[in-house]
């Protein structure tokens, strides 16, 4: 069997001890940290990442649990009434959106779920910095120097999945071109 296959093979039953050791580690650390290399080589690689120059890594923490409204909204309409903010936002996303903010002249290439605990999920999210000379010569990930915030966008797998775009053909004719586009709730 390939390495790849034995790393995924690991991943998807952990030493339970091992993964306990990484996530103390992981809480007393800053919430967006540049780590060296990919946790799961795997992943990171089947998702886009290069073991090369303009090509990095961060891991992102995100909180767990339900979102508060930051104030009551004035009216008496029964959604302002509600104290819990209901996202669109998968958890992915959010840490997704964090990074770009951190790391404003890259690009996000994609992420991939690295743990969670009782309050915390960590994200690991791949950077690519466009303007790099070793990733403006690759014909691979050249384009990234032109689309900056394509996070925002939802143009990411995340932000694809949590607009409806997962999935296409019956079922989902009202899915596209946007949410907005049909005044529909996905």
């Amino acid at each position: 069997m390939s390495l790849y296959k034995e790393l995924k093979k690991a991943w998807a039953q952990p030493d339970k001890e091992a993964q306990k050791q990484r996530l103390i580690q992981w809480r007393t650390e800053p919430v967006t940290v540049r780590v060296e290399r990919p946790t799961r080589l795997d992943r990171a690689r089947s998702l886009g990442y290069k073991a090369k120059q303009g090509v990095f890594v961060v891991r992102q923490a995100v909180q767990r649990g339900g979102h508060e409204r930051p104030h009551e909204m004035a009216g008496r309409r029964p959604k302002t009434q509600r104290k819990t903010l209901m996202l669109r936002k998968s958890y992915q996303l959010i840490a997704e959106e964090r990074v770009a903010k951190k790391f404003p002249n890259c690009t996000v290439l994609n992420s991939y779920w690295v743990g969670k605990d009782g309050q915390t999920i960590w994200h690991e999210v791949i950077l690519v910095d466009g303007n790099h000379p070793r990733i403006k010569s690759d014909k691979v990930l050249s384009w990234t120097a032109k689309d900056k915030s394509r996070v925002f966008r939802g143009k990411t797998s995340a932000g694809r999945k949590s607009r409806g775009m997962a999935k296409k053909g019956k079922g989902f004719e009202k899915a596209r071109p946007g949410r907005r586009a049909n005044n529909r709730r996905i």
